[in-house]
């Protein structure tokens, strides 16, 4: 079988066929180093590092090209600097966030047993790369300059917000961050502004005389025109991503270049949600990938069963992430492991029928279902090669699942063996097999398929909130009804001139 992916461009699945064979290029967004990286971060670093591996095996090792990007420039990074360091003058603090949650990025995914990117440039390293590529939009047109400000000029990108698939009033309700006076439109957006004192700062682009810093969605343009050229093969990333910052993306750089495309695959993994519910720290479950490793609900668990348990659930399917889960992808691979001790890997490599599974649009559910087979008939060789290859030790010694001391009055180890035994008693697994053509569990039963009288209910709770102007739940409601599958579609009533929405299961 031929490698197959879904591209979020055309939202079919296509059959992957590189510029170059010799060079297969891929860009992924990775962390803005202002905190530790949570779980919900991990999902396209694990997904993504899958899809390495598959490329590194279809076309060479010494043909693909993986960038993923440190941002290491952000408003978020500046708050949590002065947060954290009061006392120092603001980059000093911003140097020390930024190397401290920098490298336990770097700890934190290689216990997940990822691959290193080939290349990861940081953004503070890149500054030439972007100011040159704003100087080209303005030259041309497709940005202006307004109060010590560039702004990306959406009505240059005629075909802007196809990614996203938005209508022009959720693209106006999406530029609400900034609606500035000076800007031309309100779904204009920044490309470079003027820095704050003692903020991190450069020599400004456009003939603007006072320093300034680059917008978001610009450094991921630079970066991978750098490192990957005008146009490459593929760009990843969360759903999150989609709109905005994937959408600017394809317009600054298809604008400065005159390219008829940005990227030619665009892959999206889905949302990640703690037992069964949106992570949040005000809902107390919030949770790092160091947190997991080194303890959580009593466990310090091993890096190599939060990959598994990442990759049990269909990359573009919503992820429930709960203790019951986590704890029967380590059983897994102890029962595994402990009959590999020993075994040496099959001459002939990757089994076909896991290979099959995963050049089709990365099913990793149906690759270790097919593994799974591979164990129940004690093919130890060809299991040994199928672990190896999805990046897996097959160690036992490596998934020790450490217990925690006990914590003020009780013990952690006996809160997490109760609430682990009383998810396992309460759970009902719930299938779908309309994504990925095989059953596997995707929630609790109370995050089942919703009916058409739920569905209808979230867009009358998103349109009430978009009347309130509320947008952030408004979208927040939109993105989980795209996370299940079901699509909005957003349009005027040519009589009344008012919104209406209608919706459709996502094909």
């Amino acid at each position: 079988m031929a490698l197959r992916l879904y591209n979020t461009l055309t939202r079919k699945k296509e059959p992957f066929q590189p510029i170059d064979a010799g060079n297969v290029r891929m860009y992924v967004c990775g962390p803005t180093v202002y905190d530790f990286a949570h779980i919900g971060n991990a999902r396209p670093v694990i997904v993504f590092d899958v899809l390495f591996r598959l490329l590194r095996h279809l076309y060479g090792p010494e043909h693909v090209t993986y960038v993923r990007n440190i941002t290491d420039v952000d408003d978020k990074i500046n708050a949590r600097a002065a947060e954290e360091y009061p006392d120092l003058p603001l980059n000093e603090a911003i140097r020390r966030v930024t190397e401290k949650t920098e490298k336990q990025f770097h700890a934190d995914v290689a216990a997940l047993g990822c691959l290193p990117p080939t290349v990861e440039p940081r953004a503070t390293e890149h500054i030439a790369a972007m100011t040159a590529m704003i100087d080209m939009l303005v030259e041309r047109g497709s940005a202006y300059v307004a109060v010590d400000h560039v702004l990306f000029h959406v009505a240059a990108m005629p075909d802007y917000g196809k990614l996203s698939g938005r209508s022009l009033d959720e693209m106006i309700a999406g530029a609400r961050v900034e609606v500035a006076p000076y800007k031309r439109d309100p779904m204009d957006f920044v490309l470079w502004k003027p820095s704050k004192p003692g903020e991190p700062s450069w020599p400004s682009p456009a003939g603007i005389a006072a320093p300034g810093r680059p917008g978001w969605h610009i450094e991921c343009s630079a970066m991978s025109w750098k490192h990957l050229g005008e146009t490459f093969d593929i760009h990843g990333g969360g759903i999150d991503l989609v709109f905005p910052h994937h959408e600017n993306e394809i317009a600054q750089s298809r604008c400065a270049f005159h390219t008829p495309v940005m990227v030619n695959y665009w892959l999206h993994n889905g949302f990640l949600q703690v037992e069964g519910e949106k992570m949040a720290k005000s809902l107390g479950n919030f949770v790092t990938i160091h947190e997991l490793l080194t303890g959580w609900q009593g466990y310090a668990w091993p890096g190599e069963a939060l990959r598994f348990n990442m990759l049990r659930t269909h990359y573009r399917q919503p992820l429930d992430w709960t203790l019951v889960s986590l704890d029967e992808a380590h059983k897994t691979l102890w029962e595994w492991y402990g009959d590999l001790k020993g075994k040496d890997a099959a001459t002939g490599g990757v089994p076909g029928h896991v290979l099959d599974a995963l050049e089709d649009d990365l099913n990793t559910p149906k690759a270790i279902t097919a593994m799974h087979e591979l164990h129940s008939a004690g093919k130890w060789g060809e299991l040994r090669a199928a672990v190896g290859f999805l990046g897996f030790s097959g160690d036992r010694t490596r998934i020790e699942r450490t217990r925690q001391t006990p914590f003020v009055q009780g013990s952690w180890q006996e809160a997490a063996d109760t609430a682990i035994a009383a998810r396992h008693a309460q759970r009902r697994t719930i299938y779908d097999t309309s994504a990925v053509g095989v059953p596997l569990p995707i929630r609790e039963a109370r995050t089942s398929q919703l009916s058409s009288d739920e569905v209808e209910a979230r867009i009358t709770e998103r349109n009430a909130a978009r009347a309130a102007k509320n947008f952030t739940e408004a979208d927040r409601i939109r993105d989980e009804l795209a996370a299940m599958g079901i699509e909005l579609k957003d349009a005027k009533d040519p009589k009344t001139g008012e919104l209406v929405t209608t919706w459709e299961i996502a094909r």
